[in-house]
């Protein structure tokens, strides 16, 4: 049901991280740099944030890495299910205890719910979650989501964690030397819809071809001035944007 393919060659780069950081690094460059031009350069940069903080900019890039991805998608359970879970990040709550971040519980949420009705049909369901600790917590994600899961009632039995990855190509990595997909098996993917685009074409490299479940739907809100959120959600959705045409780049150049 499922191909596999061989790639001989990897190419792991670190993920792409603080992109409106490095952008603003970036246009302070080119201030420095540009000195003929640098009221042209303030102004660009005061609007390009602008637009992006309140919500001008971003809305149409999160648009567009979510297209087709949200939470309508209803999977089709085969006799044998494999729910797979990607890792969206820890933090510390107010007691200094590692917890999984809003994304991430909504994304247990949405597995162990996807568990529970595999179950109810039959199938035997099993569940892996994937993340290492890209952000150096001290623990991986997959060990930090693990007791929530079986709080939710996915069984210890069937439950599996792949704790070494740190981006999303090393999720579908790791999880494809543990999966073979057999005629009778199908793997579902859970992960917020923003994250979806770019976790469907990692599988794809190696194979696969998922089912999508999405556990939550991102916007962008328009306003009149830029916020704390404005900016979250368009470092979200510019560094997904950025992440799927770097996974085109690699593709066409042969190192995915």
């Amino acid at each position: 049901m499922r191909r596999r393919c061989g790639l001989s060659r990897k190419l792991y780069v670190t993920p792409i991280k603080l992109v409106l950081f490095t952008l603003l690094l970036l246009f302070f460059a080119l201030f420095v740099v540009w000195r003929r031009k640098r009221r042209v350069i303030a102004i660009v940069c005061f609007l390009l944030f602008w637009s992006l903080g309140a919500g001008w900019t971003s809305s149409p890039i999160l648009d567009y890495v979510q297209y087709g991805f949200d939470r309508s998608m209803q999977p089709d359970f085969a006799p044998r299910t494999i729910i797979v879970l990607l890792g969206g990040g820890t933090d510390r709550d107010r007691e200094s205890r590692l917890v999984p971040k809003r994304d991430s519980i909504q994304r247990i949420d949405a597995a162990a719910e996807l568990y529970r009705e595999c179950r109810r049909t039959g199938a035997a369901c099993r569940v892996i979650v994937s993340g290492g600790d890209p952000q150096h917590h001290g623990e991986a994600e997959a060990d930090n989501y693990a007791p929530y899961l079986l709080a939710r009632g996915v069984g210890a039995a069937d439950l599996a964690l792949e704790n070494r990855s740190l981006d999303t190509y090393q999720n579908a990595r790791n999880v494809a030397a543990l999966v073979r997909p057999e005629r009778d098996e199908t793997v579902i993917v859970v992960t917020s819809s923003y994250h979806m685009a770019r976790v469907m074409l990692a599988f794809e490299a190696f194979g696969f071809a998922p089912q999508a479940f999405v556990s939550n739907v991102w916007t962008a809100k328009r306003t009149l001035f830029p916020s704390i959120d404005g900016f979250k959600t368009a470092e979200i959705a510019v560094h997904e944007a950025v992440g799927i045409m770097r996974f085109h780049v690699y593709r066409w150049l042969h190192l995915y």
